[in-house]
């Protein structure tokens, strides 16, 4: 039985029909008796056939290719099935037609919604609405491209995906300006609403700025203004606001670490902590801070706040070409750092290798220093020139009474003073004074020539 129901209408090829006998040719001469019919004339055999006139003209016309190809082969009888027998439709070449044509479309959409899926697991991406839950923090690092912004804010569950930041900030170049640190975000915001929030003036926190010359403590300028010193920086960049609570760490706890820790294990060079340690109070890390700029992270103790910036220092002054192995006319690597501080406090910078060298000169004929500087270090509101009465205060930071270089620093020295500090200017000069409002000095080998001098910067108005 066929898929079709029947046989019969099995449309695979059929064999051909029994081939008819051909009657026996009657001679002209020859009158016949009886018409025979093909169907039951016996006498014409298949072989008598194979040898007839037309056996090749039969042959050929009843090959089997031809019979295939032939328009009048036989039609099959169609044979009518009872009315009351249940036959299932036929599927006709039609309806095959159409089932292939819904096939195909099938195909088609199951291709189109894997292609369209695809698609978007390629260019969709997952955001978050509104602008945020809870405050964390976040780092972005020097150098950080878009796209690694966006993955640190999706590691700290700020944003969805990265491309949710990434889409959004496309219109916005302020994210391409954007400076390495810490910055305070929200968990779950819209791409959106991240590029505002980091873009804002008050997202970035832990900010230490540390000018050169900067002291541990606060100073008060003659003019009643306030210069914050370290512990008053590191204190402020330490605060933030996370859920409602402060991050600050006082500059009172700060001293009380600097004067009692261990300054190798906070990350001193071992250079100067062996020399600083002699200190019992928090003046022993004095200069030990360089200038510069410091990301330090809300949060973090005191302890950690003042090693990081301790360890980040010891870096920028190997940088500034200070080591263990350098020495100066017989001083180590400290004494020429304290030396590079009195330098930063004296002068201006073209004046640098010039103060350095007078300083040295001084220290080889054991003259004592006089350098209002390291007077004025240890008051509260530092004058401009000293009074007899400040020159005439004992101790060991008073080096108009007291030869040699102070214990400590006195403030931040920078890369210029460290450099000014390990190749002084060649030169006698024993003597400076500030001989011009603009703060450039005026040296002299002898002391009449210092004294003109100073006649000279009085007329100058410099002070």
């Amino acid at each position: 039985m066929s898929d079709h129901g029947l046989d019969l209408f099995d449309d695979r090829r059929q064999p051909p029909p029994p081939r008819p006998r051909r009657p026996r040719p009657i001679p002209p001469d020859e009158t016949p008796t009886e018409v025979i019919p093909v169907e039951d004339y016996d006498g014409y055999y298949e072989d008598d056939y194979a040898e007839d006139d037309y056996a090749e003209e039969y042959a050929e016309e009843y090959a089997e290719d031809d019979y295939a190809e032939d328009d009048e082969r036989a039609e099959p009888e169609y044979i009518e099935p009872p009315e009351d027998e249940d036959e299932p439709p036929r599927r006709t070449k039609r309806g095959r037609r159409i089932f292939r044509w819904v096939g195909a479309l099938a195909v088609i959409v199951l291709i189109g919604g894997g292609a369209w899926y695809g698609i978007d697991k390629v260019f969709g991406y997952a955001d978050f609405d509104g602008t945020g839950d809870s405050d964390v923090v976040i780092e972005i690092g020097q150098g950080d491209s878009t796209n690694a912004i966006g993955t640190e804010l999706t590691t700290s569950g700020v944003v969805a995906s990265s491309k949710a930041f990434v889409k959004a900030s496309e219109d916005n170049s302020k994210v391409l300006s954007l400076q390495p640190g810490y910055y305070v975000m929200k968990t779950k915001m819209s791409g959106a609403a991240a590029v505002a929030k980091l873009t804002s003036s008050g997202a970035r926190v832990g900010v230490l700025q540390v000018r050169a010359g900067t002291q541990l403590d606060d100073v008060t300028q003659p003019d009643g203004s306030v210069t914050p010193g370290v512990f008053t920086l590191l204190s402020k960049a330490s605060c933030a606001q996370l859920n409602g609570q402060s991050t600050c760490v006082s500059a009172e706890d700060l001293r009380k670490v600097a004067a009692s820790a261990d300054l190798a294990a906070m990350g001193v060079p071992d250079w100067a902590a062996s020399a600083a340690a002699k200190g019992t109070d928090a003046r022993r890390i004095e200069g030990l801070v360089a200038p510069g700029v410091y990301d330090v992270k809300p949060g973090w103790k005191a302890d950690e706040l003042l090693g990081f910036v301790l360890k980040e220092s010891a870096t920028k002054i190997q940088a500034a070409g200070l080591a263990a192995s350098s020495s100066v006319q017989g001083q180590n690597p400290y004494q020429i750092l304290i030396i590079a501080s009195l330098v930063e406090r004296e002068a201006v910078t073209q004046d640098f290798g010039k103060i350095s060298r007078v300083i040295y000169n001084r220290l080889a004929q054991n003259q004592r220093l006089q350098l209002d500087s390291t007077v004025n270090y240890l008051l509260d509101k530092p004058v401009v020139t000293t009074t007899d009465a400040d020159r005439g205060r004992p101790g060991v930071y008073n080096t108009y009474s007291v030869a040699g270089l102070p214990p400590t620093p006195i403030g931040s020295p920078s890369s210029d003073a460290i450099q000014a500090a390990l190749q002084p200017t060649e030169g006698s000069w024993l003597y400076f004074v500030k001989c011009d409002k603009n703060g450039v000095s005026c040296f002299a080998t002898t002391l009449d020539e210092h004294k003109q001098n100073k006649e000279l910067a009085r007329q100058r108005g410099a002070y």
